[in-house]
């Protein structure tokens, strides 16, 4: 009741100011018509019209929603309807007037004078108050807070700057910016100082400790750049929300947060066909194997956004199926989508899902790929899942009409070192081999690792960062090719969609990373220094490359249509070595010397390295 009252209140009062102002303004017409020497007879004419005047006012202004607003936060959408509320009551004046038939002589200028000036009453007061309020609220403590500059002077640097004039903790102090124009410009009142270089002199200027990068729009290098001159200037840094996020609405401006490793490592963002890929994905079955792993989970989400007529997730671990399907129920409530328990290595399982639901797009993301598990005690089960897994999938998919069939390979398939990497390459030739018996079109997609997923080196990280060191990498120089899960399954996505059959489609991955390089970044990002946690080298663990590659010496790339994506050009093979393979991998068992030992024949580039050399 208190609430209603309140509103009530407000909007009484809010309508009698209106009324106020549209009697003000009518008034003030006559007088400045007749240079405020009134007339008798106009006087009187002045009086009866304001009892016609201002009730049909107030009723129009009603109906445009005038006395929901708060007039706290009047803004240009406020103004908008003013003017439209106000414009369609002056030309409503005298068409009332000559439907009632009064006999009144009202002077054309009243009828333009009216509108000019109470435009001016209505909006001018709410921006008034709304200027009052600001300064009464947080002008007193303007050269209170703590000073900080804002890198970037686009729309979302203006749209923050509006927000930390309300803030009790921030003095915004200044905007820098590369863009030469804007140099001693002024926004929001506050002016842009000079260019990202200029920042450790600024903030020594200005006693600044704390800034917020609010360059959403701006590239990666831009943005990381920016990043880098905090560090060296020792400078606390905040950023904006990213493009997107903004975009899409999730998130305002003034939502600001921590510095992340995405922000260090990430890449520009995505281009995609959408139209192509709604052809592709839209109103069809759509299956996912490996559905809850890193890959195969975020292949789902965006898979869900293009709406298909159904979503067949397929997972060995319950658990991680539970939990990509509680997500999606939530995410995407009117999603259908079907969550099957199953090993990719089970025909009959496979065959009688394919059986039930005929997808049209398979994305197969199954598959063991942490290189030291594997590769220890483990590498005949990798070899079975990765390549009997991959064969038994793509068999049943061209038996049961499948239109498209994707799978998710790796660089460690090049030149490989280690057991996973050998396998999957021999999963990588199975699709090529089954690719000329027509119906099915294979397309393989190979890239480095992604930030975050199940097993990576950067989950290990964190952890090893909250007990608080050492952290461990096996060797200074080791370096990894790094992108985002998002990018990754987008980009598998966009290769799924030009695949004509056969290819392997490489992603550019980008610079390459220095794993030692990462685990000070995560440090700093934690918010302790170097000193505090140790990094404590190991040696390189079995199985595992000083670095990784994307092609190996025998191939080269073609270009695509998409700049992210070229087409690996690899050795082929064909139908008799694919029985003879698949002989070798029905066998029950082998040990790990052995596998290791057969794997060197089917794939010549294959270089163990069990002793973790330098090289490969």
């Amino acid at each position: 009741m208190p609430l209603i009252f309140k509103s009530n209140t407000r909007t009484t009062l809010v309508a009698l100011h209106d009324a106020i102002a549209a009697a003000l303004s009518w008034s003030f017409a006559y007088l400045l018509r007749f240079n405020f020497e009134l007339p008798d007879n106009f006087a009187a004419e002045l009086q009866q019209t304001l009892f016609y005047v201002v009730p049909l006012q107030l009723v129009i202004f009603w109906r445009f929603n005038l006395y929901r607003g708060i007039w706290r936060y009047a803004s240009t959408t406020d103004l908008r309807r003013i003017f439209l509320a106000v414009m369609l009551s002056a030309a409503l004046i005298p068409l009332m007037f000559w439907m009632l038939r009064l006999d009144l002589v009202i002077p054309r200028s009243v009828l333009v004078i009216n509108p000019l000036l109470l435009i001016l009453l209505m909006g001018g007061s709410r921006f008034v108050y709304r200027m009052w309020k600001e300064q009464g609220l947080y002008g007193d403590i303007k050269l209170h807070g703590e000073p900080v500059l804002v890198l970037g002077a686009g729309d979302a640097a203006a749209g923050l700057a509006r927000d930390l004039t309300k803030s009790r903790d921030w003095r915004l102090v200044g905007f820098l910016d590369d863009d030469a124009d804007k140099h001693g410009s002024m926004l929001n009142g506050v002016r842009v100082l000079g260019n990202l270089g200029s920042l450790p002199e600024c903030a020594e200027r200005l006693g600044v400790s704390q800034v917020i990068i609010a360059m959403p729009s701006s590239s990666h290098q831009q943005r990381k750049r920016a990043i880098q001159l905090c560090n060296q200037a020792n400078l606390k840094a905040l950023t904006v929300p990213s493009f997107d996020d903004l975009m899409s609405g999730k998130v305002a401006v003034s939502q600001l947060r921590a510095i992340e490793l995405d922000d260090l490592l990430g890449r520009d963002t995505v281009v995609l066909d959408d139209a192509g890929l709604h052809g592709l994905l839209s109103g069809k079955t759509v299956m996912v194997t490996g559905a809850g792993g890193s890959i195969g989970s975020e292949m789902c989400r965006q898979i869900a956004r293009f709406s298909p007529a159904r979503l067949v997730l397929f997972e060995s671990s319950e658990y991680a199926l539970y939990t990509i399907e509680q997500e999606l129920k939530q995410i995407f409530p009117v999603l259908d989508f079907v969550s099957l328990v199953g090993d990719v290595r089970d025909a009959a399982r496979v065959n009688e899902v394919m059986q039930q639901h005929l997808p049209s797009v398979l994305f197969h993301a199954a598959a063991y790929k942490h290189v030291p598990l594997m590769e220890q005690h483990n590498a005949w089960q990798a070899v079975r899942n990765n390549v009997l897994g991959t064969w038994t999938v793509a068999q049943a998919a061209q038996r049961h009409g499948v239109a498209r069939f994707v799978m998710i390979s790796t660089d460690k398939a090049v030149n490989p070192a280690n057991v996973m990497g050998a396998s999957k390459r021999l999963a990588e030739m199975v699709c090529q081999a089954l690719q000329p018996s027509g119906g099915t079109c294979f397309v393989m997609v190979r890239f480095g690792n992604v930030l975050g997923s199940t097993g990576s080196v950067i989950p290990t990280f964190r952890a090893q960062i909250a007990r608080g060191g050492p952290v461990t990498v096996t060797h200074p120089d080791i370096t990894r090719y790094f992108m985002s899960i998002p990018e990754a399954a987008q980009l598998v996505l966009q290769a799924g969609l030009m695949g004509r059959g056969g290819e392997i489609f490489v992603l550019d991955m980008g610079e390459p990373v220095k794993i030692a390089d990462l685990a000070k970044d995560m440090i700093r990002l934690s918010g302790f220094a170097e000193e505090e946690i140790r990094i404590e080298f190991t040696g390189l663990r079995p199985g595992e490359k000083l670095y990784e590659e994307l092609l190996t010496d025998s191939e080269h790339t073609l270009p695509t249509p998409h700049p992210k994506l070229h087409i690996a050009q690899a050795r082929q093979a064909d139908g008799e070595w694919l029985s003879r393979l698949l002989e070798w991998v029905a066998a029950a068992t082998m040990t790990d010397d052995a596998a290791r030992a057969a794997l060197k024949q089917w794939v010549p580039e294959y270089q163990p390295n069990s002793q973790g050399d330098n090289k490969s």
